[in-house]
């Protein structure tokens, strides 16, 4: 195998998991806003494996970072851009992941913030009642 039919493998697993990755990251956003923890963490072990599969490509990928991409010798121009054009596409998922990532932990923050006022008024409640039947 050539180094730049190696290089556009790469190229094609590193969208496929951040295609993965995408995906599950608006999976994420639903359960988030519906709530459902145990089936969030359900998913964020999926995302933790699909993540060390990303690693591992990227790993692969780390010498060919060194190279000068116009020196590569691609069997054609058309392997060469849709090469070119995966891994512009990488780029752009990858920022979209990000942008749910953040989403995601914005709303848990939310929640996490709900869930302590609601606790708060709970135990004022609790210590109002212990209160009035002390007074009794």
């Amino acid at each position: 195998m050539t180094s730049t039919t190696q290089l556009a493998d790469l190229v094609r697993r590193k969208h496929d998991v951040l295609l993965r990755l995408y995906e599950l990251g608006c999976r994420q956003r639903e359960i988030v806003n519906g709530g459902d923890m145990t089936t969030l963490l359900e998913l964020l072990a999926t995302k933790q494996n699909m993540i060390s599969l990303l690693q591992q490509v990227e790993s692969e990928l780390a010498p060919y970072h060194a190279e000068d991409p116009d020196a590569r010798a691609w069997a054609s121009t058309d392997d060469r851009t849709r090469c070119a054009r995966q891994a512009a596409e990488c780029n752009r998922l990858l920022e979209k992941i990000v942008e749910l990532e953040k989403q995601s932990a914005q709303r848990l923050a939310d929640r996490r913030n709900e869930v302590a006022v609601q606790l708060q008024r709970v135990y004022s409640a609790g210590q109002a009642r212990q209160a009035y039947e002390a007074s009794k």
